[in-house]
């Protein structure tokens, strides 16, 4: 039996996806679901623990309450901050809600390529939470500044000109840095699940203009100068105009873009492509295999794919995949996997 496969199956919301989503917070400290913690907390309940034992034989334990944020523990031990509970469990999830991933927002992109960073280096989240908290603040400057004077108003924004420009330098960075080291991996994943019928390109495309090198000075500089030239129409539109909060990632399949051309299910093989390539630059960098959720995504995908996605998932790293029903699992396959089925007894789920 391959202990690297783990099948999930059960009927439609008995709670598969509570488990793949359970264990995606304790190792990414994120919901695919949902990225409001009393979403995931039961009706009228005002906390909920998550639980799990990582390789290294260590207890991780996420605290979500109602009010007053999330609490981690390590060992029985309470952390500092939440993000020192990342490095434990390393995963990557794919399910359903990933398929906008091409075809939505921007916005769910950014979202990805942040997750991607947050892998590599958990403290991107404070660089994040910075850029954030300054666009807010920045907007709110405009709002109370409308009676002042310009020369009072240019004054504070270049204050603020000067911490989002190295904020913003150091996110375009580290953004362009992991799309050019998924970008090859990604590309022959796109060929494997294909059948070598598809080529796929990332391509990245700052919401700043970014001359030369990936050189943090000249980046800073030029962004501040696009900060200041931008203020007049900063002001009549409301919003700024320059920085990560614009950016984009483009997707091209076979050199034409994916979002316009790609058919439903060359989508989700892109898509799919995207999280293997993902899955094996955090083995590559740690040294150690993350673990792959699949959340119900075979149905999403045509036998032919369904088939090449099972030959390549499960070889180096551990799967947990959740499942209606064994029919899509054939052969050797689910023979050498293990299979948990979940029923319901009483309101608690447990194992048949």
């Amino acid at each position: 039996m391959n202990e690297n496969r783990l099948l999930v199956i059960g009927s439609n919301g008995i709670g598969k996806s509570n488990l793949l989503e359970a264990v995606e917070l304790l190792g990414t400290l994120r919901s695919h679901r949902s990225s409001r913690d009393q979403d995931m907390i039961t009706w009228q309940e005002n906390s909920a623990f998550i639980r799990g034992i990582a390789n290294r034989q260590e207890e991780l334990l996420l605290e979500l309450r109602s009010r007053g944020g999330r609490q981690a523990y390590r060992n029985q031990k309470q952390l500092t901050r939440q993000l020192d509970l990342m490095g434990s469990l390393r995963c990557v999830g794919f399910s359903a809600f990933d398929l906008d991933l091409v075809r939505g927002e921007p916005s769910l992109r950014r979202v990805w390529l942040d997750r991607v960073v947050q892998q590599l280096e958990p403290i991107y989240s404070d660089l994040i939470s910075r850029y954030s908290k300054l666009l807010r603040q920045r907007s709110q400057l405009w709002n109370h500044m409308k009676a002042s004077s310009k020369e009072d108003r240019d004054s504070l924004l270049d204050t603020f000109d000067v911490q989002m420009a190295l904020v913003s330098t150091r996110i375009h960075r580290r953004r362009s840095r992991a799309l050019r080291y998924l970008q090859p991996i990604a590309s022959l994943w796109q060929k494997r699940l294909s059948n070598n019928q598809e080529s796929l390109e990332l391509d990245y495309l700052p919401g700043s203009h970014l001359d030369g090198e990936e050189e943090e000075l000249s980046w800073r500089l030029s962004i501040e100068k696009q900060l200041f030239s931008q203020r007049d129409e900063e002001e009549r539109l409301g919003s700024c105009r320059i920085g990560p909060h614009r950016d984009e990632v483009s997707f091209l399949l076979n050199g034409n873009p994916a979002r316009k051309f790609a058919s439903a299910g060359q989508q989700r093989t892109l898509v799919l492509a995207l999280k293997m390539a993902e899955l094996e630059l955090v083995a590559e960098l740690f040294g150690e295999p993350p673990i792959l959720l699949l959340d119900d995504v075979l149905a999403e995908l045509d036998p032919n794919r369904q088939l090449l996605l099972l030959d390549a998932v499960g070889e180096k790293h551990q799967c947990l995949i959740s499942a209606t029903h064994l029919d899509a699992f054939e052969g050797e396959w689910r023979k050498s996997s293990q299979i948990v089925e979940l029923t319901s007894i009483n309101g608690n789920i447990e194992p048949r």
